[in-house]
């Protein structure tokens, strides 16, 4: 009777903070979608020009990443069946292995099934106590929470400050050190400044990894993202963690590196050794796009050419967007009741864009985070500069 009490307790605080949340516009809905993802996706009913998508070269629904799909759930089945050090490392993953490896210039990658366990992984992998991490401070989430499972220290850098990064590196102690930061930051859109980031690790003897899952496909040379954009190599950025389910059109995460550094996630990264792997037929898919980006430079021509189209109509309606070039455009709102309703406008005008609050941002930094598609016309996105023309002043 008293563990029920207790329950029944715990339960009506849960409802008091859900409530709280609700009174804060913080509270979060999921959108139910019935059509694959596109330019154009159907909620309820409707139709709605989407510009929220991670889905940057428009190849999540492309075809021959379909067809791929469906030729290795005839060749795999549905399921890999065990982890990967059991029977669950399939042809299709040794060979997407492969050649994300020669696709990065790397002598070697591993797959995860997320980029969130990819980076607990690396960071259980490499740290421990008494170590340090060092972090900037607009980090995505699972970069904070791989430093703080390790077990190590985490320390944080003003946002793309390598200075202030030295500084902290200077008066560490001795121990294990490691620099980790996104490579495009997912909510501003912005590059780090790679190149003296790695060049400040270098000098402190410090590991540096990058987390380029918004810049591999679309940034630097041949989509190889934000690291090559800057010229860097493996000596620079030892350690490179991408994702698949954002440029590639996919589904999971990898990290590419030396042999050592694979060798030793496959034998220390708890995230890797404790899981099932993600079914063959999706890396059969992730094959096929894999060629798209590589083969089809036309795409982030285009989706340059749509961004720099949208930064200059923007600019010409006045409107307060952070100074990325890359696909993520975040419009800065402030309030997290005033996004919602900016949102809210536009999707009653068809356009679906997602106001993103704290604590994702900070307290009045609440936005709407506008993303490209390769797959967007120059049309669709002189209709969204209309339509917020329209909002934005109401």
């Amino acid at each position: 009777m008293l563990l029920q009490g207790c329950f029944a307790l715990d339960m009506k605080n849960l409802a008091r903070q859900l409530q709280a949340r609700r009174e804060h516009n913080l509270y979060r809905t999921r959108l139910v979608v019935d059509t694959p993802q596109g330019v154009t996706v159907r909620i309820d009913g409707r139709d709605y020009l989407s510009f929220c998508s991670n889905d940057y070269l428009g190849l999540a629904n492309h075809p021959d990443v379909v067809a791929a799909f469906h030729q290795g759930l005839d060749e795999f089945g549905s399921g890999s069946g065990a982890a990967h050090l059991i029977t669950g490392h399939s042809r299709a993953h040794h060979a997407l292995e492969e050649e994300l490896a020669a696709f990065l210039q790397r002598p070697r990658a591993l797959l995860f099934s997320t980029g969130y366990m990819a980076n607990l992984g690396v960071m259980s992998a490499l740290l421990g106590r008494g170590d340090r991490v060092f972090e900037d401070y607009t980090n995505h989430a699972s970069l904070l929470d791989g430093a703080r499972l390790s077990g190590a220290r985490l320390l944080r850098y003003h946002h793309g400050d390598a200075v202030d990064l030295d500084a902290r590196l200077a008066t560490a102690p001795a121990g294990e050190l490691l620099v980790a930061t996104d490579g495009v930051f997912s909510m501003d859109g912005d590059m780090a400044p790679l190149a003296q980031l790695a060049g400040v690790a270098a000098r402190h003897g410090a590991w540096f990894m990058v987390d380029d899952a918004h810049g591999l496909g679309v940034m630097g040379p041949g989509g190889r993202g934000s690291v090559a954009q800057y010229g860097l190599g493996m000596e620079e950025v030892p350690v490179l963690v991408g994702t698949l389910g954002k440029a590639f059109g996919t589904f999971g995460a990898f990290v590419a590196g030396s042999d050592a550094l694979i060798e030793t996630l496959i034998q220390e990264a708890r995230t890797y050794i404790y899981t099932t792997a993600p079914p063959p037929a999706l890396a059969s898919a992730t094959r096929t796009a894999l060629r798209l980006v590589r083969e089809e430079d036309w795409r982030r021509e285009h989706l340059q050419q749509l961004i720099n189209r949208f930064r200059s109509g923007a600019r010409q309606l006045g409107l307060d967007l952070c100074g990325s070039e890359t696909p993520i455009q975040p419009l800065i709102v402030g309030a997290a009741d005033a996004a919602l309703r900016l949102s809210q406008a536009l999707r009653e005008q068809g356009i679906l864009i997602t106001a993103i609050r704290p604590p994702t941002v900070p307290e009045g930094a609440s936005r709407l985070r506008i993303t490209f598609s390769a797959a967007h016309s120059e049309q669709q996105v002189d209709h969204l500069l209309g339509v917020l023309e329209q909002v934005v002043t109401m």
